[in-house]
């Protein structure tokens, strides 16, 4: 569901963060569909995730399109200087790794909010979270807390979720930031 949110607005996006690279899967394919101007930046805490993220992109010849970031999500501004139009977070432990690395509430809270500073006027945020898991049900409780509190006048902010599945399912987010600051060649018809 993230990714067909993303493939709408990737035609028109200059810089894109994927704030929690993980294996690289979004990361490629946030490369793949992207305009061939497109910067995009994918961050993860841990070596093992930057590495397979890196060769993914190398396999599939979108490693120039990226630039790969071992550092925490919650230090997006310590890179980013320029507003984004598309931030994705896939929250949770990295697959096929160890589960007690996991992403927390509280950095993930900063890595938002620092987001949306960035955030471009009409930009997007996507975030999974997985409360599945102890740190997620935390990390998810935190979230619905404070997008909830998001400006009603900035922000349209949605929630999309399987209903009737087992094992309390992943949690799709949805922040976009309602027309401001419009990048030049970024969609501005008025709607």
């Amino acid at each position: 569901m993230a990714h067909q949110i993303l493939f709408m607005r990737l035609p028109h996006a200059h810089c894109i963060v994927d704030a929690t690279a993980g294996n690289g899967k979004d990361t490629l394919f946030l490369a793949k569909h992207a305009r061939s101007d497109a910067r995009v930046w994918a961050f993860d805490i841990q070596e093992e995730a930057i590495i397979k993220t890196k060769q993914l992109l190398l396999d599939n010849q979108y490693q120039n399109k990226v630039k790969c970031i071992l550092d925490s999500h919650c230090n997006i501004d310590h890179y980013i200087k320029e507003k984004v139009d598309i931030v994705t977070f896939n929250l949770g432990y990295l697959p096929g790794s160890s589960h007690t690395i996991t992403t927390s509430a509280e950095t993930t809270i900063q890595a938002i909010n620092k987001s949306i500073q960035l955030l471009n006027g009409n930009g997007i945020i996507t975030i999974v979270a997985y409360p599945g898991h102890m740190s997620g049900k935390a990390e998810n409780n935190e979230l619905l807390a404070q997008l909830s509190k998001l400006p009603q006048a900035e922000f349209n902010v949605g929630c999309w979720q399987m209903l009737n599945q087992v094992n309390e399912p992943p949690v799709l987010y949805i922040v976009e930031k309602k027309r401001g600051e419009v990048r030049e060649g970024f969609a501005s018809r008025e709607d």
